[in-house]
């Protein structure tokens, strides 16, 4: 087991999306996290971050105020636009108007993956070598119904993810930065077996690997910690989101019945970390026998909990899983206040 015990634990700022930065960072700070995941678009403006020579140093230099690192840039939004096939009034609102354009699916997907490719670039300015998100899927809708979908469309949709996806990733390997890919519902991986296809059909490059959340592998019955130790080489990032599974009651399905988050008619709903059903000391223990060493990020998401609460709650939490294991002593916390830190990625 070489992994660290104090691996740095950062704050997704995807659910603070209404905060500004600077208000997050001092929040992020004084709860006691190491660092951030920085959302794009909200949090990170890249087009600004290349074509602004100031703009990264201003950023940096508001990090630098709270002693908080940035191991993880995020940009969902955009890399579920690269391999989405159609788009809708909800992609017209996540979207930017720069992506989005006038709608036409193709060009959204061409201006997602130039989007994407700047992520990458902008990610290696900063030190940073990992970008999370999603990928998109053509053949999502056809998941689950009727009618019956043949086998050709849906390989067409994996050749589709594989053509759309190889030139943003030879950037990703220009820059010495991977995409951690979070499986989730609506992308082409979306559990433990579409996660095997699509890395055959990109011929297991190096650069796509995954974003570990157990919350999405939980409701769809996926062991989250066989998916750790099975993927153990490719666990390129962790975000800590739980879920709590409710008693099936013979009404409650797992697709969630057009029931509002928080429901508690649901079958399962998103809950901070430790209120719910994830393995967490399994998972952690299978993240050190895999050497990860990477950030461990709370994605916070609780509809029945205050979010300044669960943020402090989550990270005291998260720490209590990190202890020293045999054969060395823990690595060091980032050092002394006020500097950024911008390690790499675990190597492997």
């Amino acid at each position: 087991m070489t992994a660290p015990a104090a691996r740095p634990v950062t704050l997704f700022t995807g659910q603070w999306y209404d905060v500004p930065l600077e208000r997050i960072a001092a929040d992020a700070a004084a709860w006691g996290y190491d660092g951030l995941e920085v959302d794009c678009g909200n949090h990170l403006d890249l087009v600004r971050a290349e074509e602004d020579p100031g703009y990264l140093d201003s950023f940096r230099a508001l990090l630098d105020r709270h002693g908080l690192g940035v191991w993880a840039l995020s940009a969902h939004a955009a890399g579920n636009a690269v391999g989405t096939g159609a788009f809708d009034f909800r992609h017209a609102d996540l979207l930017p108007g720069h992506i989005w354009g006038d709608g036409a699916a193709e060009g959204v997907r061409a201006r997602a993956a130039e989007a994407m490719k700047r992520a990458a670039r902008v990610a290696r300015r900063l030190g940073v070598e990992r970008v999370v998100g999603f990928s998109g899927s053509t053949i999502w809708p056809y998941v689950v119904g009727f009618p019956g979908v043949p086998d050709h469309v849906v390989d067409a949709g994996y050749e589709d993810f594989a053509r759309s996806w190889h030139p943003v990733l030879d950037v990703f390997d220009d820059e010495g930065v991977v995409f951690a890919h979070e499986p989730h519902p609506g992308e082409l991986a979306f559990d433990y077996w579409t996660a095997h296809r699509t890395l055959e059909v990109l011929g297991h490059r190096r650069a796509f690997g995954f974003n570990w959340d157990p919350s999405h592998l939980m409701w769809q019955g996926v062991d989250p910690v066989v998916f750790i130790t099975d993927f153990a080489d490719r666990i390129y990032h962790v975000d800590c989101k739980d879920t709590r599974l409710r008693p099936r009651d013979g009404r409650s399905g797992l697709l969630g019945s057009h029931l509002p988050w928080g429901d508690p008619r649901r079958a399962w709903n998103f809950v901070s970390v430790g209120h719910g059903d994830v393995p967490w000391e399994d998972a952690f223990r299978a993240l050190t026998a895999a050497g990860y060493a990477g950030p461990i990020s709370v994605e916070w998401e609780d509809m029945g909990m205050d979010r300044a609460h669960g943020a402090a709650e989550a990270l005291a939490y998260v720490r209590s899983l990190q202890w020293p294991v045999p054969g060395g002593a823990p690595a060091p916390a980032p050092e002394e206040k006020g500097t950024t830190q911008w390690p790499a990625c675990p190597d492997r």
